[in-house]
């Protein structure tokens, strides 16, 4: 039975609960709250105190509150500063919360007082609960400590049955969650079994705390806090039955039983296990075993791919994917070749070496798949740490594997085709030189026991198909040359920039731009003017920019104006790339005196050289201008000293050479230029220029000078010849000793020049000067 319904002003509380005879003073921040405050002190001073369910809630609806709170008596508010109120109440009797009746400006609840109990209870039943919750409040003061002795001792002279669980329930710190339970209920008997069930599992609590105190403290020293803490830690997951440190050691050795490796690093393997197994999880060694532990299982050991062995389909696989590169082809087809022989054999260690943009890392992974390898590269580019490819050892903080390693992990087989980029870029410092940590890496002699420092079990890479790519041969140091065998790319030629742009470049841009099949077609005439005006390189990466710039605009002319078909012409290609940046020095038209027509190699491809002489009274001096290197100014020595010494032959007075200054400049001299190939070139141009004969526009030629006239070969002979076509000469002379690279190449290159022998000045100047 309840009393009659009552509207009181009410609260919300949050995180607390508030029980009869309880006297406790909160805070009060909330506009609703402090309103409803001053409203209850306006009228009785009696406010209706209920917990919401969830103590975020800012604004809680009759939903979000309890059933059940407490009729409390105000007995004094304080001000504090930043608008709260410190309110002491005086709990007086629990109510039921019927509804509320209104919830602006504040809360405003319904209420109906319970009725006290009535029941008639035995006097031993009345006895049994008394001793009951006597007994359990002793034992929760002892095991709690919480509770002064005073306090103790004057509840425990409490009589009352009734009165004792009310000063025990009000008392003891409990949480919020367990005072609305005892709230919650309304009879002496219901009071009664909730308080001694939540006595009982707070005891239960600091039992349970006390043991584990124990079991610390036969373990471990007081002063080591942190390790207590740890401690702490494993014995409550001991207790609730979490996974341990000999779990996870029983899972590694499954694993181990199921790796395919030699019975040495299974050894290793087990012998770290047992060790990570007799270890404290909580050891700070501990994570740094688990984690090498999982490193040596993570590594293919003895698990490979199967290397293709039809050779007809690698072939069409490096065919489709590169235009050229005949020498990398070849090699790859004879190692297979070789392979499929002997059912084995040692993997090659290639070195492509050329200039950039050439192709070099995009062969490797057609080689990849022409082979049936995995794929993986490491690129060496500025690596100065010795560690980068041995790794570091594993008692160092933060230690892990080598780039070797790692990649192989990466690869999950041991016989992957392994890239090493740009091996010419690899630095040394005071951490050690990483060239030097290579040489037992590319050493087919001993890289089947490869050591890396963290991983201490020997790793076998001798099936591992190592590609290095390089841009110049001069800077990888001699031993780590030795271990490789070197291929060099050559630059491209025009013809072969063609068929790569018309073959890759084109088909590929026209996808990544989205040009529709058939709305974009570049004509032989302007693909030939973007390689000659456009672009000067040995690679195609600058071509492929410059067909990339006209996909873009033609992209944009078929989104704005609705362009159906776009042909870019030699004529229009100005619209699309603006002016030409490039400009091939063409054959004179004319034979002209002192002025001579060389050949050069530069990195980007060949080029023709202009040599011009002027003879001028003077006092005998040989004057060098266009910013020549040390062994073109020699050259140009050997020339002048080869004349003086055939003078007589050409009737020129031993005079002439005390009496006039003879000047040699090679246009364009902000570039500096150097080598001895233009030697006969320099030679011809100054006799041309003192004996006064014409020397023949439309041959060019390149060779080194002795002091008695012999030619001597030279190198870059394809470059130089290309130049030459593209110039227009119709004739070329070249060093006799030069005759075999001149029948390694193709037609295409030779067609429509002259190639003239020459061992000596006599049958070049026979040939270079005009009759």
């Amino acid at each position: 039975m309840k009393q009659p319904i009552s509207i009181l002003p009410a609260i919300a509380l949050r995180g607390t609960t508030i029980l009869p005879e309880m006297i406790v003073h909160f805070d009060v921040s909330r506009e609703r709250s402090i309103k409803a405050i001053e409203a209850a002190m306006l009228h009785d001073q009696k406010i209706f105190l209920v917990t919401q369910k969830d103590s975020e809630m800012e604004s809680p609806k009759l939903s979000d509150l309890y059933q059940v709170g407490t009729v409390a008596y105000i007995k004094q508010v304080v001000k504090l500063p930043q608008d709260l109120l410190r309110v002491l109440v005086e709990g007086i009797e629990r109510a039921e919360l019927l509804s509320l009746d209104q919830e602006e400006p504040f809360l405003k609840a319904e209420t109906a007082l319970f009725e006290p109990d009535s029941t008639k209870y035995t006097k031993s039943l009345n006895e049994a609960m008394f001793r009951s919750i006597q007994e359990l409040f002793q034992r929760y003061c002892m095991e709690s400590g919480k509770i002064s002795k005073d306090l103790a001792a004057k509840i425990l002279n409490i009589e009352d049955i009734d009165q004792l669980i009310t000063q025990v329930s009000v008392n003891v710190p409990l949480s919020y969650q367990n005072k609305q339970k005892i709230l919650e209920a309304v009879s002496l008997e219901d009071r009664y079994e909730v308080l001694a069930a939540i006595l009982t599992n707070e005891i239960e609590v600091f039992q349970v705390g006390h043991d584990l105190q124990r079991k610390l403290k036969s373990r471990v020293d007081k002063n080591q806090r942190d390790y207590i803490l740890r401690e702490q830690l494993k014995v409550i997951r001991e207790e609730l039955g979490e996974e341990s440190t000999s779990d996870t050691a029983e899972e590694y050795r499954q694993k181990v039983g199921e790796l395919q490796a030699s019975q040495e690093v299974k050894d290793k393997l087990n012998k770290e296990i047992d060790r990570f197994k007799s270890m404290n999880s909580s050891a700070a060694e501990s994570s740094v075993l688990s984690t090498y532990i999982e490193t040596l299982l993570a590594l293919p050991w003895d698990k490979k791919s199967e290397d293709s062995t039809d050779l007809k389909k690698a072939w069409e696989i490096l065919e489709e994917g590169h235009y050229g590169l005949k020498d990398v082809k070849e090699r790859i087809m004879e190692f297979l070749a070789v392979r499929k022989l002997t059912g084995g054999g040692k993997s090659p260690i290639l070195c492509l070496v050329g200039p950039p943009g050439t192709g070099k890392t995009s062969i490797a992974k057609s080689v990849a798949e022409a082979l049936n390898k995995k794929y993986v590269r490491i690129c060496l580019g500025g690596v100065r740490d010795e560690a980068e490819i041995r790794g570091h050892r594993k008692t160092y903080v933060g230690a892990m594997p080598g780039r070797i390693t790692e990649a192989l992990s990466q690869a999950g087989v041991s016989n992957p085709l392994m890239l090493l980029d740009e091996i010419d870029k690899t630095s040394s410092d005071y951490k050690g030189d990483t060239s030097a940590a290579l040489l037992e890496v590319l050493d087919p002699e001993q890289n089947n026991r490869f050591n890396d420092h963290y991983v201490e079990v020997p790793q076998d890479l001798s099936e591992v198909l190592f590609i290095a790519t390089a841009n110049d041969m001069d800077s990888i140091p001699r031993p780590l040359l030795d271990r490789m065998e070197v291929i060099e790319i050559s630059g491209y030629t025009e013809n072969e920039k063609e068929h790569i742009a018309k073959e890759h470049l084109i088909p590929k841009q026209l996808e990544v731009n989205g040009i529709p099949k058939g709305a974009l077609t570049i004509q032989p005439s302007a693909l030939r003017k973007i390689i000659t005006l456009y672009t000067r390189e040995a690679g195609v990466r600058g071509l492929e920019r410059k067909i990339g710039q006209i996909c873009r605009k033609a992209a944009r002319e078929i989104m704005e104006n609705n362009q159906k078909k776009i042909t870019v012409k030699g004529k229009n290609l100005e619209d699309f790339l603006g002016k030409a940046r490039y400009s091939y020095l063409m054959a004179n038209k004319k034979d002209e005196v002192g002025i001579a027509r060389g050949l050069a190699w530069t990195q980007v491809g060949g080029d023709t050289l202009q040599i011009e002489v002027n003879v001028m009274p003077g006092k005998g001096e040989l004057v060098l201008t266009g910013q020549l290197g040390d062994v073109m100014k020699e050259s140009a020595q050997a020339g002048i000293s080869y004349i003086r010494s055939v003078a007589s032959d050409y009737d020129i007075s031993p005079e002439f050479f005390q009496e006039n200054d003879i000047h040699v400049h090679i246009p364009e001299g902000a570039v500096p230029k150097d080598g001895p190939s233009a030697g006969i070139t320099m030679a011809t141009a100054m006799l041309s220029a003192i004996i006064g004969r014409e020397v023949r526009a439309d041959v060019a030629m390149t060779g080194e000078i002795t002091l008695r006239g012999h030619v001597l070969p030279i190198g870059g002979l394809k470059e130089k010849l290309l130049a030459a076509k593209y110039a227009k000469i119709r004739q070329v002379l070249v060093p006799k000793q030069n005759k075999p690279d001149i029948q390694e190449m193709d037609d295409e290159i030779l067609d429509g020049l002259k190639i003239s022998f020459v061992e000596n000045m006599n049958e070049v100047l026979h040939e270079a000067l005009a009759n």
